[in-house]
């Protein structure tokens, strides 16, 4: 009798344990849970989930971020006064909605925002028109289409009324995408890929030691503008400058005075990578230059395509690690 109440006492005891060391196990538990619960809900509170919205309009598609303007795309023919213009951004916004690019200023009546034109196109030999004027050539969006994912993406067939009655001979598609903003930064994608549809066409800059042409910048207030890249400071030239595979343009340039920063990334796969620069410190646009003077050939069976990043910032470069962010874009492999 008395080693069963023993034993009895025993075992009392040992539940008795074991529930003391289950319900420490369950608090530390329970802590660990709310714990990670109150992690996760900071990091959300933190880094909120934005939203890249679409609106058509009959000119065109502005592209919106939690109901804030970040740029729009032209679609629809607008006129300079002298020529037809379509198929470029403008305007594109800063961080608090300023206006930082320009379109069909007094000085360059044919510049507009953010575009891609080339001087020299010719078919067969022979000049079909400019496309940097606009003059002789038609460049007719045919689609349009917008993704949630913040992807913008047309599809364009270039004319020309000095080549057999307006048939097509190049087929551009360009994908812009809109990425989420950051703290101090956003980054707008662009790759443009051009086709020819019929043999023997060629593009090319101005046909001058200047060769300018490409992808291009019309940005406010140019000549408050301060030029740096991977060494540091750039000086502009009248010629083409050879500076890295960034430019960043910062200065007053927003309408109410701030500062603000719009910089260019080239991406390693572009052609002709990395691309010399035509900067201008007096009213003028900035240029990536592609392919320069000497007219290349637009291939039929596989496009030219060109990668270049834009970031919009405020303040000035030196807020951000632009080699930083020019790294992780060229560490982007699109050619799998």
């Amino acid at each position: 009798m008395k080693n069963e109440k023993w034993n009895g006492m025993l075992s009392t005891g040992r539940l008795f344990k074991r529930k003391k060391i289950k319900s420490k196990f369950m608090k530390r538990f329970t802590a660990l849970i709310l714990f990670s619960s109150i992690i996760l809900v900071s990091c959300r509170l933190e880094k909120p989930v934005t939203k890249i919205t679409f609106q058509e309009t009959s000119q065109g598609v502005e592209v919106l971020e939690d109901g804030q303007p970040v740029m729009f795309y032209q679609r629809a023919l607008k006129s300079n006064g002298e020529n037809l213009f379509n198929n470029y951004i403008h305007p594109l916004y800063g961080l608090n909605g300023d206006t930082l690019t320009e379109e069909f200023p007094a000085d360059h009546v044919y510049h507009r925002g953010i575009f891609w034109a080339w001087h020299q196109i010719y078919v067969g030999g022979n000049s079909v028109g400019d496309g940097w004027i606009m003059n002789n050539i038609e460049q007719e969006v045919s689609k349009a289409t917008v993704d949630k994912a913040g992807l913008l993406i047309f599809e364009v067939y270039w004319k020309s009324s000095a080549y057999e009655y307006k048939e097509v001979f190049v087929f551009e598609k360009t994908t812009i995408t809109i990425h989420p903003k950051e703290e101090n930064f956003r980054a707008i994608d662009f790759c443009i890929s051009l086709k020819a549809l019929v043999p023997n066409v060629e593009i090319g800059g101005a046909d001058n030691e200047k060769g300018y042409g490409g992808f291009c910048a019309r940005i406010r207030e140019p000549e408050k503008l301060e030029f740096t890249s991977t060494e540091g400071v750039v000086n502009p030239q009248d010629l083409q400058v050879k500076a890295g595979p960034w430019m960043d343009f910062s200065g007053p340039i927003a309408e109410s005075g701030a500062s603000k920063g719009v910089a260019i990334l080239c991406h390693p796969e572009t052609p002709g990578y990395p691309a010399t620069w035509i900067l201008r410190k007096e009213p003028s646009m900035q240029n990536v230059v592609f392919p320069g003077r000497d007219r290349i050939t637009v291939p039929q069976d596989k496009p030219i395509k060109l990668y270049y990043r834009l970031i919009i910032h405020d303040g000035n470069v030196q807020n951000i690690d632009m080699d930083k962010l020019q790294s992780e874009y060229g560490h982007i492999s699109f050619n799998q």
